[in-house]
């Protein structure tokens, strides 16, 4: 009797650490589980210093852009590519390639899967007619074609003109039409055609 009680407790024991190692097991999947899970992966996954880019079409450039640092973060839901450190953009158009247009900012944000450009502090753009928009913020939907802010926008033309937008503007992205809000400036009466004087 004393065997058989003894077998018993033995099984007890055996049987008794096989569930308690099989929910330790368990919980600590759970645990690695819920700590994968919660990993912060809001990092640039791709990090270029002194970045020189040059994006073509059917051999014509396009774009060249230049920056300190661009940061690529392609682990979130909505990727981005970020230049903190600023960005200078030459936009170039088939009908005038040998003088390019050009974006200059402290800050750029590109959302490539919705064509979303945004450009931040201290922006500047001369179009390749010489005109010189300058504003805090520029964002660009290029789905739409479409610039617009609503930051005070100051447009200087190759005349000597002035244009203020005070409420901002949009554009078309090619700037070959544009509406100002709230706008007043200084404009070259000689650009106006006789009858509107």
């Amino acid at each position: 009797m004393w065997f058989f009680l003894k077998q018993i407790k033995y099984k007890n024991i055996a049987a008794f650490l096989s569930v308690a190692i099989f929910f330790c097991l368990t919980s600590c999947e759970e645990d690695l589980t819920n700590a994968v899970g919660k990993k912060k992966l809001n990092f640039p996954s791709q990090v270029i210093n002194g970045a020189q880019i040059i994006q073509r079409d059917s051999g014509f450039v396009k774009i060249r852009a230049t920056a300190v640092l661009i940061e690529k973060y392609e682990l979130i839901d909505s990727p981005y590519i970020e230049a903190r450190k600023g960005i200078y953009i030459q936009f170039f158009d088939k009908k005038k390639p040998e003088k390019p247009g050009t974006i200059k900012a402290k800050y750029a944000k590109i959302i490539e899967s919705k064509q979303f450009y945004e450009a931040k502090g201290n922006v500047r753009i001369v179009t390749n007619e010489g005109q010189i928009f300058a504003t805090q913020s520029i964002y660009w939907d290029k789905k739409n074609k479409k610039m617009y802010t609503s930051d005070t926008v100051f447009v200087t033309d190759k005349d000597g003109s002035t244009l203020i937008g005070a409420n901002g503007m949009t554009a078309k992205d090619d700037f070959s039409a544009y509406t100002f809000y709230n706008n007043s400036g200084d404009i070259n009466a000689k650009k106006i055609p006789e009858g509107q004087r």
